[in-house]
Formats: C-alpha cells, structure tokens, sequence
C-alpha cells in the first residue's frame, strides 16, 4: 500500500494499520523532510520512493516485523534499498529526541505506581517415551510382514 491510499482511512483504520496516529505520522515526516533538505542542500541523486511512502516501509517494518525480502517485494526494490531507507529514517527520528521514550530515571522520578506481573518461562524438558532397542526392533520386524 501506499501512502497516498492509506491517508484517505480514518484515523482509527490509520492507527491499526500503521501503529501511528496520523498527527503523529505528520510530526514523523516533518521531522524526516528537515532533514532530507539539509542532505540535498550537498547535493545527490533523488530517491524513486517519496518521503511518506518510505515512512510506512519504516511502520510496516517494526509493525508487523516484515523481512527486508518481504517490503523490497512489495515495493519494487531491492532488500538493500529497503535496509537503507529504515536505518536512516530510524537513526533521524532518534536523533530528533521528539520521539524517543522517557529514561529510566525520569520514570522513578514519576509519582505513578506501576504493576508488575512475573511470569515463570523457564525451560521444562519435554516427556517423551524412553528410546530402546527392543521397541524400535519390534516395530521394523511388524512392518516388514
């Protein structure tokens, strides 16, 4: 899908298929045209991607956890491009600071009590019967009757 098809849903079908609310998806793109103009303002040869389309390979990527084989299919590019175009996209809205989550000091500094639950996932062996020659003889001899 693109862009250009994906903007005319609601903004509730916008959020489940791209995990971002579209105001958000604007303050994303914002953020990466800046700083796609200051890599231009060098020079370089343009993308065959527009902006907001490489945008969604980025949501479909950590949305839905989607191979580089998978988008660059879908897309029309190759794995390499699609790698490419989700660090640099990744790296900038890092950089930015407008989107990343609060630090672990900033959250014990917070008065909210949060809730842990525990959940025990350790390995149990799996019970499966004991492997013995007598078995396994006896049933090759019955299937070769």
């Amino acid at each position: 899908m693109k862009y250009s098809q994906i903007k005319k849903l609601s903004p509730e079908d916008f959020r489940r298929l791209t995990g971002v609310k579209p105001a958000t998806f604007q303050d994303m793109l914002k953020v990466l045209c800046d700083a796609e103009q200051k890599i231009r303002k060098r020079g370089g040869t343009k993308h065959h991607i527009r902006l907001e389309d490489r945008l969604l390979i980025t949501l479909e990527y950590w949305r839905e956890y989607r191979t580089y084989f998978h988008i660059a299919n879908s897309y029309r590019i190759s794995e390499a491009t699609a790698f490419r175009y989700i660090r640099w996209i990744e790296n900038t809205l890092i950089k930015s600071g407008e989107f990343s989550l609060p630090g672990r000091k900033e959250l014990l500094k917070n008065d909210m009590e949060f809730e842990v639950i525990m959940i025990d996932a350790t390995e149990t062996p799996i019970e499966r019967p004991k492997k013995n020659n007598a078995n396994s003889t006896r049933e090759k001899r019955n299937a070769i009757r």
